[in-house]
């Protein structure tokens, strides 16, 4: 079913907070995924910043709004980095977004992931594959929901149909095109962007519905001009920046 008119204005305003705000989000990220990371955050109005050196990840992560743990290339140096910023963070009680790609192939990344779970991020964004491990069990039914109870978190279950739940409320989005599949980093760049609706929006569940909700219009909008993955690639940047009310009014997905 489509949106409610109330939800698309919220998510509508959520992305015109971000471009008055100009937040900065700080971004441990995927090697392959930094650029495009941070050109995605830039189309939304958001300011990226990325270093990942032990010495200053306090001090960047301390000045940010928001923060975002990927653990797509997860090396000795992120994995220190992480630490310290995930420290960082609760310090300053800034939200903070768990991405943790790939939690499935390796033991000991999923066990760290567990580790960062107990942490408190606002919002853990993963697939289904990954919520499996994590979670112990299949992601049917009402599994997301309670995992995010019982970790007091928000769960955005991405995939063919995206499930965002803090354990009470859901919403079921219905958004996007399979060209997001074809573009590396769209996952991680999708992370980053419910990391910025988090710097203007308390309610978190809202702010990673919103942002989840905006990333699959933007796609479904540039897939109408796209030749292929690599022109796609730039035109969802396009269609993020000139996103407004009346196309998330009338495209977005939600139920």
């Amino acid at each position: 079913m489509h949106v409610p008119v109330e939800f698309a204005a919220k998510a509508s305003d959520i992305l015109a907070r971000i471009r008055a705000r100009a937040p900065r989000v700080h971004c441990i990220t995927n090697t392959v995924a930094q650029q495009y990371t941070a050109n995605m955050l830039l189309a939304v109005g958001a300011v990226p910043s990325m270093t990942n050196s032990r010495d200053e990840i306090g001090s960047f992560v301390a000045g940010a709004d928001a923060l975002l743990v990927n653990l797509g290339t997860l090396d000795a140096e992120r994995r220190a980095a992480i630490d310290l910023a995930v420290e960082a963070a609760s310090v300053a009680r800034m939200p903070w977004v768990l991405d943790p790609v790939f939690v499935d192939r390796a033991p000991a990344r999923a066990e760290f992931a567990r580790q960062l779970v107990g942490r408190r991020p606002a919002v853990v964004r993963l697939n289904t594959a990954e919520f499996a491990t994590l979670s112990g069990g299949d992601p049917a039914g009402d599994a997301a929901a309670r995992f995010a109870e019982r970790h007091r978190t928000v769960v955005a279950l991405t995939g063919g149909v995206d499930h965002v739940t803090d354990g009470v409320r859901r919403a079921v989005i219905a958004n996007g095109d399979p060209l997001m599949g074809a573009v590396t980093a769209m996952g991680c760049a999708g992370s980053a962007l419910v990391c910025a609706a988090l710097t203007v929006e308390t309610d978190i569940w809202i702010a990673a519905a919103a942002a989840v909700a905006a990333l699959g219009v933007a796609g479904e909008v540039a897939a109408e001009d796209a030749r292929g993955p690599g022109s796609f690639a730039s035109l969802i940047i396009d269609a993020l920046h000139g996103l407004d009310a009346a196309t998330l009014r009338a495209r977005s997905s939600v139920s």
